[in-house]
């Protein structure tokens, strides 16, 4: 292969959804001044050393941003692989030959690894499965620490707490940040949205490229509490404008189904053990819900049909208080309220994975009425990258509220008593002090990500969870792990 000195880290891997058998991977490029190569392909190296190969030819790349010939991309799917098993991936390009000079040859571009979902959850004593969880990714001061801590853990970790698969649960880009969100000019917006997925994408690189990921969309890679657009923020006045707004939905949208390749409803299971939802409660959201009435039904139906413990992926989190300034899924009472009443009916317990609030805490209440009956376990990790300046005041800390659970309208709805909420200090990610004449004005919850992991426990019978937070500012040792945020590991036995 050629060793030509190029910009490689404009280029992207992504690996998207994997299963026992197969994978999807995004490659391409977000930056506008690169070119289609003539020739590239993606080579596939499987456990016993052997390759698998496709190629993309020029005619094939597709364009990620309607109306904008510049960037390209190509989603790819491999077949047949091997539960449970580690793969490495290589994106490539054939560089012409140039007369004498430059002989013909192919370049690397970016590299990856993934590992197929196993088949069952691993027994206890054997390498858990893991799940990393994180949301609300801010470039600007990060300098590719997130990724750095990420990929650490991924390549060099602790067996028991190396991540398999990671979701992005929002706000992985801030397209509605800084004062050029004025333009009131369609063309400007689009190239103003496909610059900060570029951005963003290429801080974030390490995390993408290593295990499968899955992404769901928040308000912010819309705008703040999108779809709605009367806000009082200045830089949002121009969403008034008619053409404005659909200029900034359509490119937005662009993003999320292109790039981030989000779905509104999505499930799988490792065998009998345990069953996962991705739902995304943005994308959809209009004055009467969260999500359309079909996809309601759909999760409604996951619920109904669950035979383990449910794993719930979603943008905003279910234990929360009303909001004056943005809306929230308590805002949608009776959608809010089919939702709880459908989990609680599923006799499993539900672990819901989630971010948006800008802290990172576990909570643990009951479903329903019934004293044994199941419980919502309520992980949220965010955020990965803090704002800054001026938008450093949006800043949070943990909050141990609300107290009891759901509130009073809910109740009445579902004919429940409220539950307590129960918070534990151990488990509420810290906090670091601001300074009003920094880029962080405001105390702020540490810069982290959550692995949530899963084990058989033959002895109960029951699937076991264990959960940690990690710190991507506080990198120890020479392999640069990051440190752990929570004083002790979360551990709970799912029913």
């Amino acid at each position: 292969m050629s060793n030509q000195a190029t910009n490689t880290s404009q280029w992207s891997l992504v690996v998207h959804r994997v299963t026992s058998t197969t994978v999807e991977v995004w490659v391409g490029t977000l930056f506008p001044t690169l070119k289609k190569p003539d020739v590239a392909r993606v080579e596939l190296i499987l456990p016993d050393g052997s390759k698998r190969t496709k190629r993309i030819t020029k005619e094939a790349w597709q364009r990620p941003f309607d109306k904008m010939n510049q960037r390209f991309y190509k989603v790819l799917k491999f077949n047949d692989l091997i539960p449970g098993k580690r793969y490495d991936l290589n994106f490539i390009r054939r560089i012409e030959a140039v007369g004498n000079e430059i002989p013909q040859s192919w370049q690397q571009l970016r590299s990856g690894t993934f590992t197929t979902l196993p088949q069952r959850i691993p027994l206890k004593g054997k390498k858990p499965f893991t799940i990393a969880l994180g949301s609300c990714f801010y470039n600007h001061r990060d300098g590719g620490r997130a990724a750095e801590a990420y990929k650490a853990l991924y390549r060099h970790g602790p067996e028991n707490v190396r991540p398999d698969i990671t979701f992005l649960t929002g706000d992985q880009v801030y397209l509605d940040i800084g004062f050029d969100s004025l333009s009131l000019v369609p063309s400007e917006i689009r190239q103003r949205v496909a610059n900060d997925y570029a951005l963003h994408w290429q801080a974030m690189g390490s995390i993408l490229s290593n295990g499968g990921t899955w992404m769901l969309p928040d308000d912010h890679e819309f705008w703040n509490d999108y779809p709605f657009y009367k806000s009082i923020i200045p830089q949002l006045q121009a969403l008034r404008l008619h053409h404005v707004r659909k200029a900034w939905d359509a490119v937005a949208t662009d993003g999320v189904r292109n790039v981030q390749c989000s779905a509104a409803f999505e499930t799988f299971s490792i065998g009998k053990d345990l069953s996962v939802c991705i739902a995304d409660f943005r994308s959809d959201r209009d004055e009467n819900g969260f999500t359309t009435p079909a996809n309601l039904r759909k999760i409604t139906k996951w619920a109904s049909e669950l035979r383990s413990p449910g794993v719930f992926i979603a943008s905003q989190p279910l234990i929360v208080e009303e909001n004056i300034t943005e809306r929230n899924l308590l805002d949608y009472t009776q959608q809010y309220a089919k939702l709880l009443k459908a989990f609680a009916a599923s006799g499993h317990d539900i672990v819901l994975l989630s971010g948006d609030v800008h802290f990172g805490r576990i909570a643990t209440t009951q479903l329903g009425n019934e004293a044994k009956g199941p419980r919502l376990i309520e992980i949220i990790a965010s955020p990965l990258s803090n704002l800054t300046y001026l938008n450093g005041l949006m800043t949070d800390k943990a909050k141990s509220k609300p107290t009891s659970f759901p509130s009073p309208e809910v109740c009445r709805l579902n004919g429940w008593k409220p539950s307590k909420v129960t918070y534990n200090k151990l488990y509420q990610v810290s906090t670091k002090r601001g300074n009003i004449f920094s880029a962080y004005p405001r105390t702020r919850t540490r810069e982290h990500f959550m692995t949530i992991s899963f084990c058989r426990n033959a002895t109960t019978g029951t699937v076991d969870l264990s959960a940690n937070a990690w710190r991507i500012r506080d990198p120890r040792g020479t392999k640069k792990i990051p440190a752990k945020d929570f004083q002790r590991t979360f551990t709970i036995k799912l029913k």
